[in-house]
């Protein structure tokens, strides 16, 4: 995926509005801590209850990100990337409104990683619209 993100997305035709490269890196750093700092909170509400529904939910949107890299760097399948995005999408927001009910500021936690998926994914639709063939 390394060789991809460095070859082949640099390549690819993006809207003007497309943020630096540069900005991914610290963003999503800020986002996994604020997610392991949510999860850690509803946890904690629920302990020992792994398979409780709001631990499902974190469980897994976690697998739809690491999915979605699979599939759009991976794969170099930005359409189907879209897709599984949306999927995504969904998990974060149960996820958010399941750790709201458990602990709110866990919820809270989780609305900047819902904002940045929902830019994320408005980006991804339109690089594929892009380079459609």
């Amino acid at each position: 995926m390394g060789a991809s993100l460095k070859s082949w997305y640099p390549t690819l035709r993006k809207p003007s509005w497309n943020p630096p490269g540069r900005l991914f890196a610290p963003v999503w750093t800020i986002l996994y801590l604020m997610m392991a700092v949510a999860g850690w909170m509803a946890w904690e509400k629920m302990p020992g209850n792994i398979f409780s529904l709001p631990m499902v939910f974190f469980g897994v949107q976690l697998i739809l990100n690491a999915g979605w890299t699979m599939i759009f760097f991976g794969l170099r399948a930005p359409g189907w990337a879209f897709f599984e995005l949306i999927l995504l999408w969904v998990s974060i927001l149960l996820t958010l409104i399941s750790f709201w009910n458990v602990h709110w500021v866990a919820g809270v936690l989780f609305v900047p990683y819902f904002l940045w998926v929902t830019f994320a994914g408005v980006l991804n639709f339109h690089v594929w619209k892009l380079n459609r063939p």
